[in-house]
């Protein structure tokens, strides 16, 4: 088998330091309840952005690029207001096997090739939509920074997005 592509490469270690960082993320939250704690200003729950994380790389990475069989419910992912700390690490943890076996299997070719699926009406490179994807995980991994920092009152650092981790 060839080496990986070197884009993929670094798409892959991106995708691992992004999940790992919502698994502490998750983890910093004191209680499953404060997960789905509701606050004015604030639209989605720190649960419902894990869910929609997962469910998002799961659905076109894993499943649309990988052929994992993951079956993608992003209705459940916003509406759900109730789940457990431990099942969202099982979720993140598939995540993370499921985007680094589908990245590392991903013929380089592929990478200009159209992505297999229109989002949003709009059928972009699959290098683009990779980039698009990296990019929507971090904007919501702020976003549940914030709503974890909001509901509990701790400023404690999740160590998001260390550069260390990509070296």
């Amino acid at each position: 088998m060839a080496p990986m592509n070197p884009f993929l490469t670094d798409l892959s270690k991106s995708f691992a330091r992004d999940l790992d960082t919502l698994g502490r993320e998750v983890a910093l939250y004191p209680d499953d309840a404060s997960l789905w704690a509701e606050r004015p200003g604030l639209p989605n729950t720190g649960g419902n952005l894990a869910l929609h994380l997962t469910g998002n790389v799961r659905h076109f990475i894993g499943m649309t690029l990988g052929s994992s069989g993951y079956v993608r419910n992003r209705d459940h992912e916003f509406a759900a207001r109730a789940g457990s700390r431990a099942e969202l690490q099982a979720q993140i943890a598939a995540a993370k096997a499921e985007v680094a076996a589908a990245l590392a299997a991903l013929p380089e070719s592929r990478l200009a090739e159209p992505f297999p699926a229109a989002v949003g009406g709009v059928t972009l490179p699959t290098r683009m939509f990779l980039l698009h994807l990296a990019t929507h995980f971090t904007f919501h991994l702020g976003q549940i920074d914030y709503h974890r920092r909001i509901v509990t009152g701790n400023a404690q650092s999740a160590n998001t997005l260390p550069v260390s981790a990509l070296a």
